[in-house]
């Protein structure tokens, strides 16, 4: 069974950064593409950033670009996000989201993505 945990969220000043990481567990991500999406309320769940298998191709949203990192260690089983010059606006539901096995690139449709963690709030307070 295949589990996606996300952590390291809480409650920063805008300008402040946060790094979340995501952990999976009855997947071996080596060969997987990964993503960040975010839920804030009254809207929908929207792409952050997403990571193909290697690290090597990676996709950023306009609103975030220059400011988040996507990366990944397959080593460790584990994705991280990297939020520098966070917003107010960026507050939201964070959640990780694993590809299906050996699907290596990454997507930016939610739908793509068969697995889920359960989400992490990130709120920026201004």
């Amino acid at each position: 069974q295949v589990h996606v945990v996300e952590s390291g969220g809480g409650l920063v000043q805008a300008g402040g950064s946060l790094r979340l990481s995501c952990a999976a567990s009855g997947l071996t991500i080596n060969y997987v593409g990964m993503g960040w999406f975010r839920q804030a309320p009254g809207k929908g769940r929207e792409v952050v950033a997403a990571i193909s298998w290697s690290g090597v191709s990676t996709f950023y949203a306009d609103s975030v670009k220059g400011r988040f990192t996507i990366s990944r260690e397959n080593a460790k089983n584990t994705m991280y996000l990297q939020m520098n010059s966070l917003k107010p606006e960026d507050t939201a539901v964070y959640y990780c989201a694993a590809g299906a096995r050996y699907d290596s690139i990454w997507y930016s449709t939610p739908a793509k993505y068969p697995y889920w963690g359960q989400g992490t709030q990130v709120t920026v307070s201004s």
